[in-house]
């Protein structure tokens, strides 16, 4: 796997907070990307999605729920197709083969948001880009985003 070449640190203290620095990534990391979203349970990936895809175009913050059952959502946005999928549940690389991760991946212009991505091997050696998030006290978050160019 080809290292990031390129990091960004984000903290916030709310919800907004987290909603207005997701429009702010969505920009960073503009273009078609596997991104894979790392935190606890709890740490705020499916918010930091809500305003990822409200930045692109793709759907209102409250359309935007959390694929934990479904596994993915699919949303059109202005660039081309946004998916955000959510591996917890999955166990092999074989159901995220039945799930269409591949096909998904090499969509010439899709954006990929993977929760729990790092559990496959095949997920991490797609990744264009990562964002680790940490819950700290109350509503307040950290945020790393690491990328390649």
């Amino acid at each position: 796997m080809r290292e990031f070449t390129r990091e960004k640190r984000f903290k916030t203290r709310s919800v907004a907070g987290t909603l207005a620095i997701a429009g702010t990534i969505a920009e960073i990391l503009s273009g078609p990307r596997v991104v894979v979203l790392r935190g606890e349970l709890g740490a705020g990936k499916t918010t930091l999605v809500k305003g990822w895809l409200e930045a692109l175009g793709a759907a209102k913050q409250e359309e935007v729920t959390s694929p934990t059952f479904t596994l993915v959502h699919e949303y059109e946005g202005k660039r081309g197709r946004v998916y955000h999928l959510d591996l917890y549940r999955l166990e092999t690389e074989r159901e995220l083969a039945a799930l269409g991760f591949e096909e998904m991946a090499e969509e010439p212009e899709a954006v990929v948001l993977v929760e729990w991505g790092e559990k496959f091997a095949n997920v991490m050696e797609r990744t264009d880009a990562e964002v680790a998030m940490a819950h700290l006290e109350g509503d307040e978050r950290s945020l790393w985003v690491r990328w390649r160019d």
